[in-house]
């Protein structure tokens, strides 16, 4: 009966091990050899050039701008969409008698925050491309409709505002998903926690840091690794956004932007692999720090 246990488990694990082996582990095991090499994506042959590549990445100007962009964004796009997440999914939770019940239409509300969900970011990209347009834009148009024709700029034609620009679309890109999964934790928290805090005579924002706060971080914890993630990605809405693309000078380049392009249209695999490679640990360092950063879960002690 033992054998036959682990004749069952060997035959559901091994199929997909393999599988995963296949179209998972090689991939990437490809990727670490060929950014040891010089391959240049249609020679029969690729000669090994060492550490040569990564050496290359730290004297690439155009690399380090896109390191620079990624590390603002990193810090900026998960810190403000998860911001503007809790806040809205904490607003929707105000005004119920025991602290918690949601506001009358709140489940509207966040169907109207998740409608950018329904898109591809390369469909989000090419409408706020019309958005920022300077000259037909909505948002020029709308700043000149109220007098404030001073305000008015070309967005993703000026290297100071770029990249601000591109941050705000993938912020409101994101923030409606993580309205509804906030949202979410604070009505699985116990109801009992609202009720002894508003006995305790604890306000809006004191309930909220002492209470909804603490039993979110999980939650907070994988938002900001799957928004690391994307910040770190950034490709689709550049590529489709900018000019250049990675334009203005250099100003919204990102490393998948770089690696594509060496790729793809210098025919520098080897290169590109290793700025692939990079991008990889740079995606795992953030995930890990992410993960361990909340240590052990707080427990709520009520008087």
């Amino acid at each position: 009966m033992r054998h036959g246990r682990w004749r069952f488990l060997a035959g559901a694990l091994v199929p997909a091990l393999a599988l995963h082996a296949v179209f998972v582990l090689s991939p990437y095991a490809q990727a670490f050899y060929l950014s040891l090499t010089d391959w240049t994506g249609v020679a029969g042959e690729a000669h090994f050039v060492g550490a040569g590549n990564y050496a290359r990445l730290g004297g690439d100007s155009l690399f380090l701008d896109a390191l620079r962009n990624n590390a603002v964004m990193l810090v900026v796009v998960p810190l403000v969409t998860i911001g503007i997440g809790l806040f809205l999914a904490s607003m929707m939770h105000l005004g119920g008698s025991d602290g918690r019940r949601g506001i009358a239409g709140s489940g509207a509300y966040q169907i109207v925050y998740f409608f950018p969900q329904l898109l591809s970011l390369v469909v989000i990209a090419v409408l706020w491309g019309f958005v920022y347009n300077p000259n037909t834009g909505l948002l020029n148009g709308a700043l000149r409709s109220v007098g404030l024709d001073g305000l008015t700029r070309s967005w993703l034609a000026s290297p100071s505002l770029a990249l601000i620009a591109v941050m705000a679309v993938l912020v409101w890109s994101s923030v409606g998903f993580y309205v509804v999964l906030f949202s979410a934790a604070i009505d699985s928290i116990p109801r009992e926690l609202f009720e002894a805090a508003l006995l305790d005579g604890a306000g809006g924002w004191a309930t909220f840091r002492t209470v909804t706060l603490p039993l979110v971080r999980e939650s907070v914890q994988v938002a900001f690794v799957y928004l690391g993630i994307a910040a770190l990605d950034a490709f689709a809405v550049v590529q489709v956004m900018t000019v250049g693309p990675g334009g203005p000078d250099g100003a919204t380049e990102v490393i998948g932007l770089s690696l594509y392009r060496n790729a793809f249209q210098y025919g520098k695999f080897g290169y590109a692999s290793a700025m692939g490679v990079a991008l990889f640990f740079a995606t795992l360092t953030l995930a890990v720090l992410a993960l361990r950063s909340g240590g052990r879960k707080e427990r709520l002690e009520l008087a």
